[in-house]
């Protein structure tokens, strides 16, 4: 395994003053798994280039571990002296500690200066693809260059391996860049080497910090480090989400609010968007977000004169809390804080506070669901609750094989072959004519009629990423407004 890290910043030898390795020495270091070698093929006042290799024992590594493994073999014949995992990152954590930690005290201002940095990772194993990779490192403020290896150069049939070369460019703390590639290496490779408790998870937050509470991929990130430990994953999202607050709080200025508002629309923004508009059209002033979540499309409805009631439910209390720090309910003017309420509570329950609302939302929640409880669901909406609108959408389950990373992503335990569901909560996922099947079965029982529109953009063959249907109730066998 090899990394390089280079820079041109002038004069370039402070290179080794950030890494406290001497250029005009090779060094070596003892690890429970092997020898990581420091050198320098590249010294001058132009560039400079730093190299950590790592010599793996595939025996140390195996020494001592418990042998009620299912693939005894598997412990002796695997990838792990050949590519970067999370061996790499422990030797990266006790081989550059102190520059890892941003601590130069000779040149404590050299520390704190960003530099121009290129890394390099020679062989990087990747469960889920180049576009993977582009989506964890790029957010970052990367330049990423990724070169493909094939499983084999003299049978190029048997197509690519997951396996890459990848060159990292930008402007950085060393430390910074050091943290990445030490959170985000065992992250690509997705599998660890020694236990994951609850160390692993303090040591995820320590290194991630606000970087990781503002990334697009946090929830993947989490999953991957952690080792798919659902009560370690379920920890570190909320107190990532803590974290995320709080740097909205701190960083929220007009030049930033700007640029986010001029990005191109993420699929989540556009599905909020198309809900917000349908409830508009809908001419409702009282409004459900029923499994409203973190609040996302709460704030926008709160942002409209039109809605004077809204009422955002979810089954979750701990996500409630968060919402309630999103949308800074305890801040609002007296006026607006008495339009919106909180409350908890499950779409499987009949439930009064429900009752007598003009429009709900029900935003990719009943795929959440398990289908034998969806009964008891279209029966609390559509037979109690009974709004005269409703605005539900949910994933276009043809639309996953625009994605066919998430086999990868997800595992090999797919209910439905060969792609998998965009989320490891979702207990199915309905093609469009399963879902027009089941909408056109509630409006004939419960008396309402559907239109059904796409979200996002839609492709000729698979159609759009998610779909909606737009319910409304009928009056004497017709819409109510006709």
């Amino acid at each position: 395994m090899l990394l390089t890290i280079s820079t041109e910043h002038f004069p370039a030898s402070d290179l080794g003053f950030l890494l406290h390795k001497h250029p005009d020495r090779f060094q070596s270091f003892d690890l429970s798994f092997g020898r990581a070698h420091v050198f320098y093929p590249e010294v001058s006042e132009q560039k400079c280039t730093a190299c950590l290799l790592l010599d793996v024992d595939p025996v140390e590594m195996v020494r001592g571990r418990p042998r009620d493994q299912n693939f005894q073999l598997g412990q002796y014949v695997n990838d792990r002296p050949y590519v970067a995992s999370s061996l790499f990152s422990v030797a990266l954590s006790q081989v550059f500690r102190t520059a890892l930690c941003g601590r130069c005290d000779r040149r404590p201002e050299l520390a704190a200066t960003p530099l121009p940095l290129t890394a390099r990772i020679e062989v990087l194993p990747v469960r889920g693809g180049e576009g993977f990779l582009h989506r964890i490192f790029e957010p970052l403020g990367y330049q990423v260059e990724v070169i493909p290896h094939p499983l084999d150069d003299q049978f190029p049939e048997w197509g690519e391996s997951p396996y890459f070369t990848v060159t990292l460019s930008g402007t950085k703390l060393l430390s910074e860049l050091l943290t990445h590639l030490y959170v985000l290496i065992p992250v690509f490779d997705n599998g660890k080497h020694y236990y994951i408790g609850e160390d692993e998870l303090e040591k995820l937050l320590n290194k991630g910090g606000s970087w990781l509470a503002c990334h697009p991929e946090k929830e993947q990130i989490a999953r991957r480090y952690l080792k798919n430990r659902p009560s370690l994953y379920r920890q570190a999202l909320a107190r990532l989400e803590d974290q995320e607050t709080e740097t909205e709080e701190e960083n929220s200025t007009p030049v930033q609010q700007e640029e986010t508002l001029e990005r191109s629309l993420s699929l989540h923004e556009r599905r909020h968007a198309a809900v917000l508009g349908q409830l508009l059209a809908s001419g409702a002033h009282s409004v459900l977000d029923l499994g409203c979540g973190e609040g996302k499309l709460l704030r926008d409805l709160l942002k409209e004169r039109q809605f004077e009631r809204i009422v955002g439910m979810d089954v979750s209390i701990r996500t409630l809390e968060i919402a309630q720090k999103r949308l800074k309910l305890d801040q609002l003017p007296d006026r607006q804080a008495e339009k919106i309420k909180l409350i908890h509570g499950s779409l499987m329950y009949r439930d009064k506070r429900l009752a007598g609302f003009e429009a709900a939302a029900v935003v990719e929640v009943i795929e959440h669901l398990d289908p034998p409880r969806l009964a008891s669901f279209e029966r609390v909406l559509f037979e109690f609750a009974r709004p005269e609108t409703i605005v539900l959408t949910t994933p276009n389950y043809e639309y996953n094989v625009m994605w066919p990373a998430l086999q990868a992503e997800q595992g090999t335990d797919a209910p439905r072959s060969p792609y998998l569901f965009r989320h490891s909560d979702h207990r199915f996922e309905w093609t469009r004519q399963e879902f027009q099947d089941w909408a056109k079965r509630i409006t004939e029982k419960y008396g309402y009629e559907v239109h059904f529109l796409p979200v996002g953009e839609v492709d000729e063959a698979v159609g759009p990423p998610s779909q909606m249907g737009v319910f409304r109730r009928m009056k004497m066998g017709r819409p109510k407004d006709e």
